[in-house]
């Protein structure tokens, strides 16, 4: 050993026996840890994981959630799942889950299954909703009147004649079943309280026009009648809509007043007219606007006379 190492040796000890460091056996002074090594002893251990699960496509994800939803036991969640599916036009599932929550033990599903099969334009599904203008609650048989109105079958205008009236066409066959439910007083009553303005039908009639509903009160629904009525060819509801325009609920005679508008059959100017003087500002405003209407529209050669 030369000298120089040596004094280095004798020094570190010296250190260690000052600062009381002690050297471990078989550890010599003289051992140096490769670098290689010391790189290795820094590095972090590789995490273990498994092979990632793929996560479901959207659609497969979104088909999930519905199918659920329609299975669901609560009935809210049933009802809003079924009514989405009136945004699936053109879909088999779509349409064929909707028809069979037709057959739903509760009424909100069945009026949200009707619903949702206009909205998609299922075509296929005629003969089930007029199956359920049977139903024996009158909101699921206004539903389902009013998703074949937009479907384009007339037999929709034939139920809503009957609410409006109280009556079925003399040249139409609706069973008795379908009128005395639509008849029904304390559940029209029910039903136009329960439903307010949310109602299908109501899209276009002002909140001022249903907010004063009470309980025992159906005039929301006849309401709501007389607007589906607006674009019947018939001349027997083109008569029933006049009518209705004498009515001793205001929110009637407005509703029979701005379907008469929309019928453009200025056939009806004089017969209107009476409405001008109505005790209430929303049918008198309505009447105003429907004459003025009526006057600017020209007259139809083939059109027949009310």
């Amino acid at each position: 050993m030369s000298k120089q190492p040596a004094a280095a040796v004798l020094c570190k000890l010296s250190l260690m026996a000052v600062f009381g460091i002690s050297c471990p056996l078989g550890n010599s002074v003289f051992a140096h840890t490769p670098p290689a090594a010391q790189e290795k002893s820094q590095e972090p251990k590789a995490a273990v994981t498994g092979t990632p699960a793929t996560a479901p496509a959207p659609s497969e994800k979104a088909w999930g959630v519905l199918r659920e939803g329609i299975k669901d036991k609560s009935v809210d969640k049933r009802a809003q799942a079924v009514r989405a599916l009136g945004l699936l036009t053109g879909n088999e599932e779509a349409e064929n889950s909707a028809i069979a929550a037709l057959e739903d033990k509760n009424r909100s599903v069945r009026s949200a299954a009707a619903a949702a099969l206009g909205s998609m334009q299922a075509e296929r599904a005629k003969l089930a909703l007029e199956g359920a203008l049977e139903d024996p609650e009158p909101g699921v048989v206004l539903a389902a009147a009013n998703s074949l109105l937009l479907l384009h079958d007339s037999l929709g205008y034939d139920i809503y004649f009957a609410v409006l009236t109280g009556e079925r066409r003399a040249d139409k066959g609706m069973i008795k079943g379908q009128l005395d439910t639509l008849k029904d007083k304390k559940q029209m009553e029910k039903l136009g309280f329960e439903e307010g303005i949310g109602f299908i039908p109501f899209a276009g009639m002002g909140y001022e026009a249903f907010k004063t509903v009470t309980k025992n009160d159906s005039s929301p629904v006849r309401a709501a009648a007389a607007k589906q009525l607006a674009h019947d060819p018939d001349p027997a509801t083109a008569k029933a809509l006049v009518a209705a325009t004498k009515d001793k609920k205001w929110q009637v005679r407005a509703a029979a007043l701005e379907a008469i508008a929309q019928r453009d059959d200025r056939s009806l100017l004089l017969e209107v007219a009476p409405a001008l003087d109505d005790e209430k500002d929303l049918v008198r405003y309505t009447a105003a606007a429907c004459v003025a209407h009526l006057t600017d529209t020209p007259a139809k050669k083939d059109q027949k006379k009310p």
